[in-house]
């Protein structure tokens, strides 16, 4: 039996069958629902408020089926406003593209939480128009491995599908700007982790979800645009960059490029803190990699009141005779976001609340930020967990190198989550080496970054296809050290930072 399901804010509505649940109408109307878990019922952000027969409940959208006609109301439609980085680092750039210089080129970079393009002149280089849209792939689980299992379960190209369309959606957007049409768009490249290059270009993932965990791709792809539905010139050219190894992609590739790790004299770290985060070490000596699975505590997605970084989201806290905060959109505070989280956990250590193991004082109860945002056991628990992950594979790292912590002479944060944090928070809550505070600086998005530098200079992106064959890669699963030092980085410590 079929059943009418209306979204009325959205002014769509559609016929579905009896075992169709919510959230899968939605995706046929391509109506985005947050679905952190993947839609397994267990994040309780994809609430919804329905109307029908029987009056008025809020219900879970991906565990409730359409038994009858309704109308369904979002609840948590905040992310539309979502902050999104597009700035990065700037550097020296020879223009030297494939074709020749004529025409536009496009650069994207494929995030697990958001996209962010950029339109270039082929001649100069010049960056004309920049838009960002938050990666409608969330619907289907916010971290990695709960897409690539969705693909997998289901058999589908949902999510090929739906990155292509929000790539068509930002060209348009792009080429609206400046006043072109997007068919005189003649190349475009496109940087994301493993699993993001894996679900645009229509490749099984299955071989990056299970052990041992290798892409099915590495070498970089130069493929005709219109192979992968996007609508640029007819004869127009998408160039993917390559992937290293394990979780660590086409975006670490580009971020490499960007800040030209391979040319620099000091040892540096470089690390992308999003829903995964990769540390790569080295200079032009020697370059070493790994990935953590770090995110999903700093992006929201198993946080009891977590949320992007959106409207409403209280993206910092601080310490004085009562705990204050700032709040994206200077609305009232509806959730918290990762630098907020950061900054509560820090404040929340200093006064008390917290133990160094992590324990809630006052008998484990719910720790407020505001009247309905608060910090329960066990978000205490995720940051840990995703703290100890990242200050571990920092110093696996280090110990694969062959130096001790003290001897990287620089950090460079990439993304999103690393631009808006307080390093002092990073530094206090153990995540990043408090003794290497002062050698912190923030790069933006690096990753956009390199796809530009590798759509301006051919010889930019042949080289991605060289680095990848050197730098070394790191699985920290076959580590004996790791959940060793992963434990011992769990605590925190309650010391003023020097």
């Amino acid at each position: 039996m079929n059943y009418q399901i209306q979204f009325p804010k959205e002014q769509k509505s559609c016929e579905v069958s009896e075992d169709t649940t919510i959230m899968q109408a939605a995706q046929m109307l391509e109506i985005p629902l947050d679905a952190p878990c993947g839609g397994r019922g267990k994040c309780n952000k994809c609430i919804v408020k329905v109307e029908d027969a029987e009056g008025t409940r809020q219900v879970k959208a991906c565990q409730t089926k359409v038994d009858r006609d309704m109308s369904v109301y979002l609840i948590r439609q905040e992310a539309k406003s979502a902050r999104i980085l597009s700035q990065g680092l700037d550097r020296d750039i020879q223009i030297n593209p494939y074709e020749g210089e004529e025409g536009y080129l496009a650069a994207f970079d494929i995030g697990t939480t958001s996209v962010v393009g950029y339109l270039l002149k082929g001649d100069t280089g010049e960056e004309l128009s920049a838009a960002s849209m938050l990666n409608p792939q969330s619907q289907f689980g916010a971290d990695v491995i709960s897409r690539c299992n969705y693909v997998l379960t289901n058999h589908t190209t949902q999510l090929a599908d739906v990155i292509r369309e929000t790539l068509n959606t930002l060209l348009e957007q792009l080429a609206e700007k400046v006043g072109i049409t997007v068919e005189e768009i003649m190349q475009i490249s496109v940087v994301g982790n493993t699993c993001m290059h894996h679900l645009f270009m229509g490749i099984d993932p299955h071989s990056i979800v299970v052990a041992p965990y290798k892409p099915a791709q590495k070498a970089s792809m130069t493929v005709k645009a219109s192979d992968c539905d996007l609508h640029i010139h007819p004869d127009g050219i998408l160039r993917v960059l390559p992937n290293i190894d394990g979780f660590v992609g086409a975006d670490t590739v580009g971020c490499i490029l960007a800040c030209q790790m391979d040319q620099r004299e000091k040892m540096t770290l470089m690390i992308d803190i999003g829903t995964n985060g990769e540390i790569v070490l080295g200079n032009k000596n020697r370059l070493i990699c790994t990935s953590t699975a770090a995110g999903p505590a700093f992006e929201g997605a198993k946080i009891t009141c977590g949320m992007r970084g959106a409207d409403g989201a209280i993206d910092h806290v601080y310490n004085g005779d009562e705990i204050t905060y700032s709040v994206i959109g200077d609305k009232e505070p509806i959730g918290i976001c990762g630098s907020g989280l950061m900054d509560a956990v820090r404040v929340l250590l200093e006064r008390d609340e917290i133990m160094e193991t992590g324990r809630i004082e006052n008998d484990g109860k719910p720790l407020y930020i505001s009247k309905d945002v608060y910090l329960t056991q066990q978000d205490i628990r995720e940051v840990q967990l995703a703290k100890g992950a990242m200050a571990a594979g920092m110093r696996i790292l280090c110990k694969e190198m062959g130096i001790q912590v003290d001897d990287i002479e620089e950090i460079l944060i990439a993304g999103a989550f690393g631009n808006y944090m307080n390093p002092d928070s990073a530094c206090y809550i153990g995540l990043l080496p408090r003794q290497l505070r002062s050698r912190i600086s923030n790069i933006g998005n690096a990753a956009g970054v390199g796809a530009k530098v590798a759509i301006l200079d051919h010889k930019e992106f042949e080289k991605a296809d060289r680095l990848v064959e050197h730098v070394e890669f790191v699985e920290l699963a076959a580590s004996m050290e790791f959940q060793e030092i992963f434990v011992e980085e769990m605590g925190f410590i309650k010391e003023e930072l020097s």
